[in-house]
């Protein structure tokens, strides 16, 4: 039978730091001509948006800079040179994006039917193992599971002519909008209801920065009095109520969250691009400044690690940390920060948003410079055949905001001055539990599976080993509490080496130094050693006395 081997864990290393910023802030005290004109703008800009995304989908894999331009020059004399810039860019942005999700749809059709052709290929009723599903239970599963191996099949074969001839297929305004259209009742919305959520989702209304013009965009302009203005499109110059056909919002505005951050960007005319979008269930209008950044460098791990680190163990509704000190002992009791996924996407983020915040404020309070997270990727466990029927088990890891909170945490720990140390997810919840759990378990505490995981995170950062010291037999016998914990694989270097010296009294009869050589086979007098190959005559036996 081959030995069972484990999977190597990949070295520990510190996440980068975000690239870009976004803040956002709400337009108050807009005038009712305010919003008309945001309106006309928005619909004017969004349909020559999805005309020009309609031309990028027919040039495919053909498209090149002489079509981009040919379509940059039809926008430009229907709006402005710069609007029309930043409308060929979003199409680009929206046709790339759906292209990355065609090919990830294509990775899950052919993991799907390499799965489904596994288990037909096996007997009825033969079991699984960890690493591969067993085969299908009855014969109407099978015979279910063949027709769905055609439709898989088919879909795949669709899926890869698009993908060589660059057909996408996009929808402005979401797919999800789109199709609660035909079931009104299950949306909970109305005909009028729709038609208003669906024109909304389609405006365009976003401005590309500019660094060396006036506020960092000439598009959407926002002077650091908090005064907004808007370069109106040539068919709308009628409306403007300031020079050089530009329109100004009655209202101000002012950024709460890096606002200084903003200022500075604007004092200086930098880049800074700007979005406005309206939320029709709140009748409130928002507008976003976002601008890219220089990526933070990364500290030394030496220095991230210098006052410990906290273990995060990331699960579907909470997240179990676990503080660590220099030697990757735990310390005090572990933390849950849980959130809601129910919800919109909205509640779902906020609710990940506030978790990630108490998260860092907790390590700021306890001095941790660094806190250590699985990088992990389901990617290739959501298929619907790899786990069989574990319906609960595909749900929860589908739930479980990997790439939500990964992104988020690195975010906002940037600027709290804290690390994110991902590490390898391999093995971390079985050893936690096996070698941590029951140990910090006591009569005041009860130390969860998730607890357990999140110290052996904390210790993989550290490069401590997960699995704890051996345990050494009982002083009189060893035989009593049968073999150790943790024994040495026999094919680990140095196992019947010598033991290290180790200066001082090892107990309190055998003086220093003794027993270093008591592996020394040279040294014993045992069968077939070296010792006993020496030249040696036996004396003859004496006859009489």
């Amino acid at each position: 039978m081959a030995d069972f081997q484990l999977r190597p864990a990949q070295a520990p290393f510190a996440a980068l730091g975000p690239t870009g910023v976004a803040i956002r802030t709400r337009l108050k005290e807009l005038a009712a001509q305010d919003e008309k004109v945001l309106k006309l703008v928005g619909a004017h800009l969004g349909s020559l948006a999805s005309r020009d995304l309609a031309g990028r989908c027919r040039d495919g894999l053909e498209h090149s800079s002489r079509t981009w331009a040919v379509r940059k020059q039809a926008l430009t004399a229907e709006s402005s040179s710069r609007w029309a810039g930043s409308i060929t860019k979003a199409t680009h942005d929206q046709w790339a994006l759906s292209r990355r999700g065609q090919f990830a749809y294509i990775q899950s059709l052919e993991a799907g039917v390499r799965a489904i052709g596994h288990r037909l290929s096996l007997p009825l009723g033969e079991r699984g193992s960890k690493r591969a599903p067993g085969g299908y239970r009855t014969r109407q599963e099978w015979h279910a599971k063949t027709r769905r191996l055609h439709l898989l099949e088919d879909r795949l074969e669709r899926e890869r002519a698009d993908w060589a001839g660059g057909v996408v297929h996009v929808v402005r305004g979401g797919r999800k909008l789109a199709r609660a259209r035909h079931n009104l009742h299950a949306a909970g919305l109305d005909e009028a209801a729709w038609r208003e959520r669906w024109e909304t989702a389609r405006w365009f209304l976003a401005a590309d920065g500019e660094s060396g013009k006036k506020c960092g965009n000439e598009t959407i302009r926002v002077g650091p009095d908090g005064e907004v203005s808007i370069r109106l499109p040539a068919p709308l110059c009628g409306l403007a109520n300031a020079p050089h056909g530009r329109y100004v919002l009655a209202g101000r505005v002012a950024f709460r969250h890096r606002g200084t951050e903003w200022a500075d960007r604007v004092a200086a005319n930098r880049a800074v691009a700007y979005r406005i979008h309206l939320d029709v269930a709140r009748g409130r209008w928002y507008l976003t400044a976002s601008w890219q950044i220089a990526p933070t460098q990364t500290i030394a791990m030496a220095t991230a690690l210098a006052d410990g680190v906290i273990g995060v163990d990331t699960n579907d509704e909470h997240l179990a940390a676990w503080r660590l000190d220099t030697d990757g002992n735990p310390i005090g009791s572990p933390r849950r920060f849980s959130f809601d996924r129910s919800g919109t996407a909205t509640h779902r983020e906020a609710q990940v948003r506030h978790a990630l915040t108490r998260l860092l404020n907790w390590a700021k309070t306890c001095g941790v410079k660094a806190i250590a997270i699985e990088n992990l990727d389901f990617t290739a466990d959501k298929i619907r055949e790899k786990h069989g029927r574990k319906k609960h088990f595909r749900r929860l890891i589908s739930g479980m905001p990997t790439g939500t909170l990964r992104a988020r945490l690195t975010s906002m720990a940037d600027q709290t001055g804290i690390a994110i140390i991902a590490v390898d997810p391999a093995y971390t919840s079985r050893w936690g539990a096996q070698h941590w759990q029951k140990p910090l378990t006591s009569n005041k505490r009860k130390t969860t599976r998730h607890d357990a995981a999140a110290v052996a995170i904390g210790r993989r950062a550290q490069g401590h080993p997960i699995r704890r010291r051996t345990a050494p037999p009982p002083h009189d016998r060893s035989d009593r509490a049968g073999h150790r914990t943790v024994q040495a694989d026999r094919r680990t270097p140095g196992r019947e080496g010598n033991r290290p010296r180790i200066p001082g009294p090892r107990t309190r009869c055998v003086p220093p130094g003794r027993g270093e050589n008591a592996v020394d086979q040279n040294a014993q007098h045992r069968s077939g050693r070296s010792a006993e190959q020496e030249f040696w005559q036996q004396d003859s036996l004496p006859l009489s006395l």
